[in-house]
């Protein structure tokens, strides 16, 4: 994907550094374990790496807390490290994107610890601040995503402070323009240390209601959320005033006007919204966000019929955007469990082929290209404080962050030290060195599917539209350039037929099994994919 628009159809192998590989024995994956595999990284086909924050931090929500913008924490290496990680993954031909956390930071960032001290220092109003009511309690009815009030109360000012996650991450006041600069330089930073982009975490939180106005109660039946279950408080209210404020757009097209001054860098944003489609296009225009993601695909329902409904109500509204797709991520159970999947390799293969024949761009997450199940985390090794606080109803977000299977062995090839979380065995049957040394293995078939992705300009760059097709069965059609690929996906564990709605030449695609047309009759295998091309 070199060249301009590089990140337009481009495949976004994310990187959870605490788990991806530990070069130093203390249990915790860092900058020189991701230096250590990039050419592995290089040969899965993927055209860039998105590499999870590794910024100084006291860890309460492992980096996304965030006490120096602008520093390696200890625990990942150096900023000489991530140089290194950085040259040479443009040396193998790799982008590189960086988590950025806008909305919030650590109460250990230097900015809070000034502001927490009075109401009259420099940085007083760089944080969301604001007075008690009357009997004492917060001054509204906000809640955090991850439980109870957002508010805590600072006995040295008098005044509570605002957190939409933990208590340990106060919000940032982006109605103050000095806090506005401040983030817009810290991503100057890296730009001029030469980052290809940034992942915006969480991008439509920055700004709050000036007016710290009460969000009205949700009935009970319309409790549904992404990132977050009905029985999490949280899922009580509409949030349409502590995020997505109409100021944030401001926000993004200076991101925006910042970014375009370097060759070629781009930014997805992370969206979470009460609408997070709308949201989406309304935030991926030519002036604002290049890319945009929500949690829409990042739900339990994989029905041919949502994925479809969900895809085309995207399309409807973005008319001036490019969206970007993932399945699975640091945030959510691992797809192949989430869809009912456990270890079937054939859906591991089919899953990774969906997501990268939607139109957009593409996150993969470490391990599913190996096919990995969610792990199972008992709470005594529990880390994620998401999960501790609503165990045993949400298990938290472990079970996908559990260490990359390097090998079959007890420490899954990951560290010389007990790994911070544990590795399942049934990871470590699925490590990479037994699928390297295995051509049927998901990893094989993973690598070749991308490979040829990248000579298909339909799948890179092309339109979509959904055909009607079996329940069971997803069926598009991706245009560009003159060509013309209709693929058919069979969602189910049983086998189907689909009379094509047109003459169509099956293409023999690596990675996957062909599946057999008989008189215009499509034969799909349990899990199979079918990918043709149309006669004009």
């Amino acid at each position: 994907m070199a060249g301009q628009n590089w990140w337009r159809g481009a495949v976004i192998y994310q990187i959870y550094p605490r788990s991806f590989l530990d070069t130093n024995g203390d249990g915790v994956g860092d900058l020189p374990g991701i230096l250590a595999r990039l050419d592995y990284i290089a040969s899965l086909g993927v055209d860039a790496i998105w590499i999870s924050p590794f910024f100084t931090s006291p860890m309460a929500d492992f980096g996304y807390d965030i006490a120096d913008f602008r520093g390696v924490d200890p625990l990942f290496g150096t900023l000489a490290d991530f140089d290194r990680v950085l040259e040479k993954a443009h040396a193998l031909g790799l982008k590189v994107m960086i988590d950025q956390v806008l909305s919030h930071c650590s109460v250990d960032h230097a900015w809070f610890q000034e502001s927490r001290q009075g109401r009259d220092n420099p940085k007083s109003d760089w944080f969301v601040w604001a007075d008690a009511k009357p009997d004492g309690t917060p001054p509204n009815n906000w809640l955090s995503i991850f439980g109870g009030v957002a508010w805590t109360w600072e006995p040295r000012r008098g005044q509570y402070y605002l957190h939409n996650f933990l208590s340990s991450q106060p919000q940032l006041n982006f109605h103050n323009p000095e806090v506005r600069a401040a983030q817009l330089d810290n991503l100057k930073f890296w730009l001029d240390r030469g980052v290809d982009g940034f992942r915006l975490d969480s991008i439509n939180f920055p700004f709050h209601d000036a007016q710290l106005r009460d969000n009205p109660p949700k009935p009970a039946h319309l409790r549904t959320g992404r990132g977050f279950s009905a029985d999490n408080p949280y899922a009580f209210q509409y949030h349409i005033h502590n995020n997505t404020q109409p100021e944030n757009l401001g926000l993004l097209e200076d991101v925006r006007a910042l970014l375009d001054r370097y060759p070629d860098a781009g930014a997805l944003g992370e969206i979470s919204s009460e609408d997070s489609l709308a949201t989406t296009a309304e935030y991926c225009t030519p002036q604002r966000l290049h890319m945009g993601y929500s949690f829409e695909l990042l739900t339990a329902d994989c029905s041919p019929a949502y994925i479809r409904a969900t895809v085309e109500a995207l399309e409807a509204k973005m008319t001036g955007g490019w969206p970007c797709w993932a399945i699975s991520n640091h945030d959510v159970q691992r797809a192949l469990t989430r869809w009912g999947g456990g270890d079937d390799a054939a859906m591991a293969r089919q899953l990774i082929a969906l997501v990268c024949s939607l139109r957009g761009s593409v996150c993969l997450y470490q391990g599913e290209e190996l096919g990995l199940p969610e792990a199972e985390v008992p709470f005594e090794a529990l880390q994620d404080p998401y999960g501790k606080a609503f165990w045993p109803n949400f298990k938290g977000r472990d079970g996908c962050r559990t260490p990359m299977p390097w090998t079959a062995a007890d420490d899954a090839g990951f560290s010389s030290a007990a790994p911070w979380l544990p590795v399942p065995a049934t990871h470590r049957t699925l490590s990479v060195e037994a699928q390297e040394r295995d051509p049927a293995s998901v990893l094989h078939a993973a690598r070749a599917f991308l490979r040829w992705r990248k000579a298909q300009p339909a799948l890179v760059q092309g339109t979509i539209r959904f055909l009607d097709a079996p329940a069971q069965v997803l069926a598009l059609v991706r245009e560009h350039a003159g060509q013309r690929l209709l693929l058919a996906f069979n969602l189910s564990a049983q086998a189907c037929d689909w009379t094509l709605p047109a003459p169509a030449t099956l293409l023999d695609v690596p990675g996957l099994p062909t599946p057999a047309v008989e008189a215009d009759v499509l034969r799909l295998p349990p899990r199979g994919v079918a990918c043709a091309v149309l006669a004009d």
